[in-house]
């Protein structure tokens, strides 16, 4: 009996205990929760931060035919709603992740007591609402167990709040457009963009589950770096989806033994297509945005706030301008390597060693590595030094990237023979961009030979002459004009010696017409041309078609001498084929906010310059090259040029064709410009260094150099037929005044209706 007294006050004390205990640990956590409710743990996000949550937005350049082109950002975001996400996608991530998404409030309670368990370490088994919590408003776990309880129950807080302030749909697409998954792939966008060159909406279930497996650490679970490791990943996500009956078992076995079939595409600033016209548009919207602040004031952020900037590109014209520069200068730059093995001097073929060392110090002084070392105070003669240290580098070739030791003295000089290239494709209509190719390698060679690069522009310059002929004295092609050297005498346009241009050719006698005259480049006729014009008028003709650039008004200018740079002289070529309306070009058709609301629609800047007598007149002087001229190897059927550098000829194009070449003196530069009615193309080819060049002008001529890249551009263009890039004849004006046709038939029934023939001219 007494030891059952002593027993009964026993155990109710130790009941009394555990009830303390048991509403002890109920009140604390209450007072814990009350505690993380009121910011004792840490800031929690306001009413209005959790209805629009922080995010970095990608601006989009978005080409003419709804293309992604690339993107502007700090953070590579492209948000997509839930109707564009997979129904596969869902089912992996919620098996995967959450198996009782949808029957908890934002907090699982076993996975709390796994959290608990696992305290100070990576959070257990925490419900998607968490992990959104965690990437919205939290930020990575601390190792303090102390510290990381109080994060825990901050982050348990933010998920209750989330779950009553979003559905379940809703925090699903926050999660998915907010996790990253490495390589600048923020979002599931960006993510099946750059693992497979897919939108989401296009996964396949295995494709999925390799994403979501990505989610537990996409910098463990690396694709491009542990495929294996990230294929077993994928391997537990399809396990889970069997397991919670979203495929079958067969389903899942079959899946499981596939590859990953990535198909890498990068997005960063440096990758992808349309790098150089991408950063002209980073540039231009620098501007922008400072001329077109929000409503509020405030100035948009092109890095964050999601614009969307609708473009004229067509995705499909830059892929084919892209690879058409690609494969040509390849070829090219073979056949320059192997001459240039030949030549001591090389790559500077015209300078002495003086001037050699001169140009290296020149290029070494606008380098990265001695403007850094500059700023460091290190002194010139260490800063020279360090560049004849050998150093580990990745450098530039056709083959790929190569890994090598050299010094930095001498990748310069190795960079200095690499030939560059420039490609810019508008409709002449509308002014509208259609590609632009800047250079050979965004990465390795930044310069945008389109429109930031001006180099003698050469013959191509000689329709600006002929055209103001036409207009001003009332000639037609079939005039002529004899074939002798022509001096104008010093003191003429302010000239300090006589100027006796010379034919490259070397042949002189007997008349040519005008139209054979500009097809083989005859250098005597269009200084006789121009002594007639004035080069006044020439100037004043070119301005109107749109080249900005200063150019002085001396004879010299006929022959090619000013530097002008692609997009100007497409711009003013343009205006021939648009039947003597000039259109500048446009390379950007809206922009729109986040929202799609937009916020600038651009229009075309046209003017009237020339008839469309003269400028039909010119169009078909221009013909005469690709047909009888410079640029015949078009037409031609059979025969290859030197080293193969003319890749893919013969090309045999049927179509009409308006054209001019251009060759710079020493074949520093070669040119190629050429029109059909709808799709204007100018290429420019030369070395970065003047002095770098082909020796020979079989090489070196812009027959050689750029004429094949428009020809292979052109021919992928025509292969496409959804383009419709045309292959008819220039229109013809109704009424026709000027003497197109040179036959002897045609000349007598002109001579018929000599009488009432007029031309009109342009006010100069």
């Amino acid at each position: 009996m007494t030891k059952k007294k002593q027993t009964k006050p026993s155990i109710s004390l130790l009941t009394k205990w555990i009830w303390r205990l048991f509403f002890g640990g109920i009140l604390f956590l209450v007072l814990i929760f009350f505690l993380a409710s009121i910011g004792a743990f840490g800031k929690l996000p306001t009413f209005e931060e959790l209805e629009n949550p922080e995010n970095n937005l990608a601006t989009e350049i978005i080409s003419s035919d709804g293309e992604t082109l690339g993107k502007i950002f700090r953070e590579n975001r492209t948000p997509v709603k839930f109707k564009d996400l997979p129904k596969n996608l869902i089912e992996a991530l919620v098996a995967t992740e959450d198996e009782r998404f949808y029957s908890h409030s934002g907090i699982d309670m076993r996975g709390t007591a796994r959290a608990i368990l696992k305290a100070g370490q990576d959070g257990g088994a925490s419900t998607i609402t968490q992990q959104l919590a965690k990437l919205l408003f939290h930020g990575e776990g601390s190792r303090n167990i102390v510290k990381r309880i109080g994060q825990k129950v901050k982050e348990y807080v933010i998920a209750i709040r989330l779950e009553k302030q979003y559905t379940k749909n809703e925090i699903i697409t926050m999660y998915l457009n907010k996790y990253d998954f490495g390589h600048n792939a923020v979002g599931i966008r960006s993510a099946a963009r750059i693992h497979f060159g897919k939108e989401p909406y296009e996964l396949t279930t295995e494709e999925s589950a390799m994403l979501v497996g990505m989610l537990k650490n996409s910098s463990l679970y690396n694709p491009m770096r542990r495929p294996e490791m990230v294929q077993q990943r994928r391997n537990v996500v399809l396990k889970q989806m069997e397991r919670n009956d979203y495929i079958s078992l067969q389903l899942k076995d079959s899946l499981q033994q596939l590859p990953l079939k990535l198909d890498i595409n990068l997005e960063g600033h440096k990758d992808g297509t349309a790098t150089y016209f991408r950063e002209y548009i980073r540039a231009f919207m620098r501007n922008w945005i400072k001329k077109n602040p929000k409503v509020n004031g405030e100035n948009y952020n092109i890095y964050r706030d999601g614009l969307k900037i609708y473009v004229t590109i067509d995705s499909r014209m830059q892929k084919y301008a892209e690879q058409a520069m690609s494969e040509h200068m390849a070829n090219l730059q073979k056949a320059f390597n192997k001459q240039q093995k030949r030549n001591k001097t090389a790559p500077f073929y015209d300078l002495d060693q003086g001037q050699i060392k001169g140009t290296m110090l020149s290029a070494m002084k606008r380098s990265q590595r001695w403007r850094k070392m500059k700023r460091a105070g290190v002194s010139e003669k260490e800063i020279t030094t360090s560049f004849q240290t050998k150093t580990e580098m990745k450098i530039f070739s056709w083959k790929g990237e190569i890994d090598t030791v050299m010094t930095p003295y001498d990748s310069i000089r190795y960079y200095k023979q690499i030939m560059q290239a420039g490609l810019l494709s508008t409709d002449p209509q509308t002014g509208h961009v259609k590609a632009w190719v800047g250079g050979i390698n965004y990465k390795h060679f930044q310069y945008d030979h389109v429109k930031l690069g001006k180099r003698q522009v050469g013959s191509t310059f000689k329709p600006f002459v002929y055209a103001t002929a036409i207009n001003q004295l009332h000639y037609s092609p079939c005039d002529e004009l004899p074939n002798t050297p022509y001096t104008i005498p010093a003191g003429k346009y302010g000239l300090l010696e006589d100027w006796t241009p010379r034919n490259s050719s070397g042949k002189y006698g007997g008349m040519r017409t005008l139209k054979d005259a500009l097809a083989n480049s005859v250098n005597v006729i269009t200084a006789n041309l121009i002594d007639q014009t004035t080069p006044q008028n020439v100037v004043k003709l070119a301005h109107k078609l749109g080249i900005e650039s200063e150019m002085p008004a001396v004879p010299s200018i006929a022959l090619g001498t000013i530097d002008l740079s692609l997009y100007e002289m497409i711009g003013a070529v343009n205006t021939f084929a648009n039947k003597g309306m000039y259109v500048k070009p446009m390379m950007i058709s809206r922009i729109e906010d986040k929202n799609g609301t937009v916020l600038q629609e651009f229009s075309p800047e046209t003017r009237e310059v020339l008839s469309d007598d003269i400028a039909y007149t010119t169009i078909a002087l221009m013909k005469g090259v690709t047909t009888s001229g410079s640029g015949v190897r078009l037409r031609t059927s059979g025969g290859k040029y030197p080293d193969n550098i003319a890749t893919g000829y013969p090309y045999q194009f049927k179509n009409p064709i308006a054209g001019k070449t251009g060759t710079t003196q020493n074949q520093s530069d070669g040119w190629f410009i050429g029109m059909v009615p709808n799709l204007s193309t100018g290429v420019w080819v030369g070395a970065e260094d003047r002095s770098v060049h082909f020796t020979d002008l079989g090489r070196g001529q812009g027959a050689s150099m750029a004429l094949p890249i428009w020809a292979l551009y052109m021919k992928q263009c025509y292969a496409d037929k959804d383009l419709e890039v045309s292959q008819e004849d220039f229109e013809k004006p109704e009424h026709l005044s000027i003497r197109i046709d040179c036959t002897e038939e045609a000349k007598e029934d002109d001579d018929k209706k000599e009488e009432t023939n007029t031309i009109e001219e342009i006010d100069f």
